[in-house]
C-alpha cells in the first residue's frame, strides 16, 4: 500500500537534520518506546523513504510509520559498523516492528566453553550468552545425526568425559582406555588440551577436509621421524574422520566452492527458514530458524537470519558464495560486511536456473516439510485447547495453564512443583519449585491438602492480600490451574482462593483437579466428575500437564533428599556448621572424597583450620 499519511511538521524538520552518512536510525512512538531499528549507507535517504507519499509500504510498516513521533540516529564511520551496531541494538531492545527470530527450543546447539581452562563440548537447547568466549554452533535440524557425530568425535579424540571429577586423587577409567587425557588431575596442560578442542571445532565449522589434510601431514612427519606410535594415533584419527565424513554427509555437485544456500517456507502464521552449509561438495550442516510470518517480507526475513547467523561465526566459517531464495533489501551492505569480516570476496546470488537454482529449491522443499510439521503440531495443540475449553466451559482458549503437585516420603522433604504450559506447549522458563514450610508437615505426618493450600496461597498471595489488584493486567496470571488430586485437594485449594471476603480471585481463575486412578476431572462445588473420555484431546493435554508436574516435583524431592542425606553425616561432626558443610561439599563434591581426604587436604577448604580438619578426619577414621 502507498503511504498516504502526511508527515507531521516536526518529523519533516527532523528529516532535514539527518545526515547523508552511514549509521543506524531508531524510530520511537509518543511514549518514547522504540518501534524500529534500522541501518543504511545513507541515513537521510533511507529514513525519508518511509515518509514519501509515493513509496509503497507493507501494512505492517505503514502501521509503524503512523506511530512514529521521533527519530534518533547514530552516525558510524563505515557500513559494516552500522550493521554491527544495529545487530547489538536489536538484541538489546527487541523492537516490535523488527524481524525477530523465535528462540525455538526443539533445535539443539553444540556448545564449546572456551571460557574454561579445559573447555567442555556438549549439546544444549539453550544459548546462554553470559560468557563471551563460549561458542555455539547451530541450531542443527538433524538431532540424531548431531548426537552420533559428537559420540564419534569423543571416540576419535581424547576429550574430558565428565563435567566434574569422579575421584579426588586419581583419574577414572576413561583415562586408562585413552578416552580422556586426565583433565580432572591436570595430567594435560590447558594449552595442549585446547589444541585438541580446536581440532574438534574445525569439524563443526565444516572444515573436516582441511583437518584431515593437516593430520595427514603430521602423520607423514611423525613417520619420517620414526615416531610410529604418534603416527598410528594420527592414522586412527584420520580413519575416524573419514568415516564421519563419508557416513554423515551428502555429496553435491561442484566441489570447488564452499557455499551456503538459504530459503524459507511460510504460511499465514509461521515462517520456517533452512540454511544448508556445503563445503567441498558435501552437505556438512543443516540449520533451522523460525520467525513470525507477518514480521516482514521474505527478503527481509532472510537478511535478518543471515546477519544474525554470520555475526556469531568465526571469519573462517564464512563461505565464498551465498545463494538466497529472494533478493535481499540491503544485500550490498551485507556483502560488504561479510567480505570485510572474511578478508576475501563474498558473493551473494539469487540464482534463477541450473544447478544453483535447484539447490535453493532443495532447501526450500526442506523448509516446507518443516513448516508442514510445525503447522500439524500447532493444529494438534489448538485442537486440544479447543476441546479443553469446551469440556470446562471456559469463555476463551486457555493460553497459560499451570499445574501443581506435591512430592514427599511419609512427610519428609515435602516439596511442590509448579509447571506452566503456554499454548499447550511446556514453558520451562516459568517452572517453579516450592519447599513446604508448614511445621506440621514432617517425618511420619503428611498432609497433601494443607501442602497444596500453602503453595496456592503463596502463588497468589499478592492478589489475596490486595483485592483491588486486577489479574487482567498481569501477563503471568493463568487462565487455568490444574491440581493433581481429587475432590479433597481441590476443596483445599478453593478454600484458600476464597479466604479473603473481598477477593474475587476465584471468579477470575478457573481451577480443576485431575485424579490419577480414573483420569477424572473435578470442578469446584461439584461432587461428581465431568463426563469425559480419557482419550479425548483436552483430557490428554491435562494428563501431559499432570505428568510433567509430577516429574518436576519428584525430581526436586530427590535432590532435597540427597542433599539432606549428604549433610546429615556432616552434622554429626562437632564444630562443623552449615556454611562449612557447604564449603566442604563444594570442594570435594562427595562424602566419599571427604572421607578419603587427609587433614592437610581438608585444610585447603576455606574456613577449615588445622583443629577442625583433624576433627573431621578423626570422625571418619576413629
Amino acid at each position: 500500500m502507498l503511504n498516504s499519511t502526511p508527515s507531521p511538521p516536526h518529523i519533516e524538520q527532523r528529516l532535514k537534520e539527518i545526515p547523508l552518512e552511514p549509521g543506524v536510525y531508531l524510530m520511537r512512538d509518543s511514549h518514547g518506546q522504540i518501534l524500529y531499528i534500522g541501518k543504511s549507507k545513507k541515513l537521510r535517504s533511507r529514513v525519508r523513504s518511509y515518509f514519501r507519499s509515493s513509496q509503497p509500504l507493507s501494512d505492517r510498516i505503514a502501521l509503524m510509520v503512523r506511530q512514529v513521533a521521533d527519530i534518533e540516529f547514530i552516525v558510524t564511520d563505515t557500513e559494516s559498523e552500522a550493521l554491527a551496531l544495529e545487530a547489538n541494538l536489536v538484541k538489546q531492545h527487541q523492537p516490535y516492528f523488527n524481524v525477530l527470530l523465535k528462540d525455538d527450543k526443539k533445535y539443539p546447539y553444540i556448545c564449546i566453553t572456551w571460557s574454561d581452562d579445559y573447555p567442555r563440548i556438549f549439546i544444549t537447547r539453550k544459548r546462554r550468552l553470559t560468557q563471551a568466549k563460549d561458542r555455539y554452533y547451530g541450531p542443527y535440524v538433524d538431532t540424531g545425526v548431531l548426537r552420533n557425530t559428537l559420540h564419534l568425535i569423543k571416540r576419535i579424540f581424547p576429550l574430558r568425559q565428565r563435567p566434574k571429577p569422579l575421584f579426588k586423587d586419581r583419574p577414572c577409567l576413561n583415562y586408562d582406555i585413552g578416552r580422556c587425557p586426565g583433565v580432572c588431575q591436570s595430567l594435560i596442560t590447558p594449552q595442549d588440551y585446547q589444541k585438541i578442542v580446536q581440532k574438534v571445532a574445525m569439524i563443526f565449522q565444516g572444515r573436516t577436509g582441511e583437518l584431515i589434510d593437516a593430520l595427514t601431514r603430521q602423520m607423514e612427519e611423525a613417520s619420517a621421524e620414526l615416531n610410529f606410535e604418534l603416527a598410528a594415533k594420527l592414522r586412527d584419527q584420520i580413519q575416524g574422520l573419514s568415516q564421519l565424513q563419508g557416513e554423515q554427509k551428502v555429496s553435491l555437485p561442484d566441489d570447488t566452492i564452499s557455499r551456503d544456500a538459504i530459503a524459507l517456507a511460510t504460511n499465514e502464521q509461521h515462517c520456517c527458514i533452512q540454511l544448508f552449509q556445503i563445503r567441498a561438495g558435501k552437505l556438512v550442516g543443516r540449520l533451522g530458524f523460525f520467525a513470525d510470518a507477518q514480521s516482514g517480507t521474505p527478503g527481509a526475513i532472510l537478511q535478518r537470519v543471515l546477519e544474525e547467523h554470520y555475526w556469531q561465526v568465526d571469519p573462517v566459517e564464512i563461505p565464498s558464495e551465498i545463494l538466497v531464495q529472494y533478493d535481499l533489501p540491503q544485500g550490498d551492505l551485507l556483502t560488504e560486511w561479510l567480505t570485510e569480516k572474511r578478508g576475501r570476496k563474498v558473493h551473494l546470488l539469487t540464482p534463477q536456473r541450473q544447478t544453483k537454482a535447484e539447490l535453493v529449491e532443495l532447501v526450500e522443499r526442506n523448509a516446507q516439510y518443516e513448516l508442514d510439521w510445525t503447522q500439524k503440531k500447532c493444529d494438534r495443540n489448538l485442537e486440544a485447547l479447543q476441546d479443553l475449553a469446551q469440556v470446562l466451559d471456559l469463555p476463551t482458549l486457555p493460553k497459560r495453564i499451570e499445574g501443581y503437585d506435591i512430592s514427599h516420603i511419609q512427610g519428609s522433604n515435602a516439596v511442590a512443583s509448579q509447571v506452566v504450559f503456554i499454548d499447550g506447549i511446556p514453558a520451562k522458563q516459568h517452572y517453579r519449585h516450592y519447599k513446604i514450610q508448614n511445621p506440621e508437615i514432617r517425618i511420619g505426618h503428611s498432609d497433601d491438602f494443607a501442602s497444596l493450600a500453602e503453595v496456592i496461597g503463596r502463588r497468589f498471595r499478592r492478589y489475596l492480600d490486595n483485592p483491588q489488584l486486577s489479574p487482567q493486567e498481569d501477563p503471568d496470571f493463568p487462565d487455568l490451574v490444574m491440581i493433581d488430586g481429587g475432590k479433597g485437594q481441590l476443596s483445599a485449594v478453593v478454600a484458600v482462593l476464597q479466604s479473603h471476603p473481598e477477593s474475587s480471585l476465584l471468579a477470575e481463575l478457573s481451577v480443576v483437579s485431575l485424579a490419577k486412578q480414573r483420569e477424572e476431572i473435578f470442578l469446584p462445588g461439584q461432587s461428581k466428575p465431568l463426563a469425559t473420555d480419557p482419550d479425548q484431546p483436552g483430557v490428554q493435554l491435562l494428563r501431559r500437564l499432570r505428568d510433567e508436574a509430577h516429574r518436576f516435583a519428584v525430581t526436586f524431592h530427590r535432590q532435597q533428599r540427597l542433599e539432606q542425606s549428604r549433610r546429615s553425616r556432616l552434622e554429626e561432626i562437632p564444630g562443623l556448621g552449615f556454611e562449612r558443610q557447604k564449603q566442604l561439599l563444594a570442594h570435594f563434591h562427595a562424602i566419599d572424597s571427604i572421607r578419603e581426604a587427609t587433614p592437610e587436604q581438608l585444610q585447603q577448604v576455606p574456613g577449615i583450620g588445622q583443629k577442625l580438619a583433624q576433627e573431621i578426619h578423626n570422625y571418619f577414621h576413629p
